[in-house]
């Protein structure tokens, strides 16, 4: 289920596993190593800021 809103500039749970091309464990495990950090939401519908998503897809085409 979609968060009813999320602000500009951030992406949902959701759309950055879509984003990524993974799950939405790939997800929480990119937060519980650290790589990814919550900016807002709340515990079951957090959000994460669009650039830190990008961030990591960059470094995962460049590999």
């Amino acid at each position: 289920m979609e968060p009813l809103y999320v602000p500009a500039g951030h992406m949902s749970a959701r759309q950055a596993a879509d984003t990524l091309g993974i799950t939405l464990g790939g997800v929480r495990q990119l937060v519980a190593r650290g790589q990814l950090a919550r900016a807002g939401g709340s515990p079951r519908q957090p959000w994460y800021d669009t650039d830190d998503v990008l961030a990591i897809l960059a470094t995962r085409v460049a590999a």
